[in-house]
């Protein structure tokens, strides 16, 4: 597809700008990660619980995920209404939701703090912003507004970077090694930019049109090709179905080893990856039977940069594939038309 092509497209069907404020992303990201959150440092709980959904809880997947390779305290991801049951006041509460309107983070929010609990919240503004507000045993960082949330990842992700390595909860990386970061993903964002980038993902767009579309990852990038779904689900209006090496061996391996001809394999890899999970990354590109394969190699010198790149990459890819499906990648109308529903019903 020629560029003049995409450009055209962006023009006629980019209504929200999703092209504009995924180039901003690190520029977003870089701001975030830099704030001062004015948290001091309190490591002393027995784990962090991670309220979010939809873009607003994307973050929490890649917080797990840093814990449970690099160490900190525990992380676990809830998304759902109230609070586990085994919840308790020592675990201590990050609530992200971009609008402060969801209300199945409201509802956890409500929860922890009518049980003693503590609430770090994210949001830009809204009813969470009006209830931490009011609460002196919690604390209400706040992000720009005005865009999706799945759009507003580098402000959420970066907040809560800043959050976690502020209060002692993940061990944080230096200036160097940031900036570092930083630099590196800026070359990559302007290199797989739809205008004037390298075409990969307007490339990768065209051959997953009209396919069922599958996105295998290491675990410890699970949180980036489950992001990934979740950006085709609403940006391109398309299906597609994450699992995670070694797990998806035991069971979805089958149907990839069946004959297909409208399916798309979608892979990223990385350093680092566990020898046995190479292992089975390499047969799975060898034998299974897939008219399109595409292998993606998250690229990074830690996880938390192989996250952010593989995020960053596929953000344009969705994008792209909105385009090619003739859609606005920023309209979402059955979320819209729920929430309307379920706010008639209260």
């Amino acid at each position: 597809m020629a560029e003049s092509d995409i450009s055209s497209l962006l023009s006629k069907l980019d209504i929200g700008d999703m092209a504009g404020f995924t180039r901003r992303f690190v520029d977003d990201l870089e701001a975030a990660m830099a704030m001062d959150v004015g948290i001091k440092v309190d490591s002393d709980w027995s784990g962090v619980i991670c309220l979010g959904m939809g873009g607003s809880g994307a973050g929490g997947r890649f917080l797990k995920s840093l814990a449970d390779a690099e160490g900190g305290l525990p992380f676990v991801v809830w998304s759902d209404y109230g609070l586990p049951s085994w919840w308790g006041p020592d675990w201590l509460v990050l609530a992200t939701s971009y609008s402060g309107d969801t209300e199945e983070t409201l509802d956890g929010v409500r929860e922890a703090l009518e049980s003693g609990g503590t609430v770090i919240g994210v949001s830009s503004g809204g009813q969470l912003a009006e209830i931490l507000e009011g609460s002196d045993d919690c604390a209400l960082l706040s992000v720009p507004g005005g865009q999706a949330p799945r759009s507003a990842f580098g402000h959420i992700f970066g907040t809560q970077l800043a959050a976690c390595w502020t209060m002692g909860l993940l061990p944080s990386p230096s200036e160097v090694e940031i900036s570092g970061m930083l630099k590196r993903l800026r070359t990559t964002s302007s290199g797989t930019d739809l205008i004037g980038g390298d075409g990969m993902p307007e490339t990768m767009a065209r051959s997953m049109q009209g396919r069922e579309i599958g996105i295998v990852s290491p675990a410890e990038l699970g949180p980036a090709g489950y992001r990934f779904s979740c950006q085709i689900n609403e940006n391109s209006d398309g299906f597609a179905n994450p699992s995670s090496v070694p797990e998806m061996n035991h069971n979805e391996i089958v149907a990839w080893s069946s004959e297909g001809t409208s399916r798309a394999l979608i892979v990223l890899t990385s350093e680092g990856m566990h020898p046995r999970t190479q292992a089975r990354v390499g047969w799975m590109l060898d034998n299974i039977e897939s008219e399109v394969v595409w292998r993606i190699e998250c690229e990074g010198e830690s996880l938390l940069e192989r996250l952010l790149y593989a995020a960053h990459i596929t953000d344009w890819v969705s994008i792209a594939l909105a385009l090619v499906n003739g859609v606005n990648p920023s309209e979402m109308a059955a979320i819209d038309s729920l929430k309307a529903h379920l706010a008639s019903i209260q």
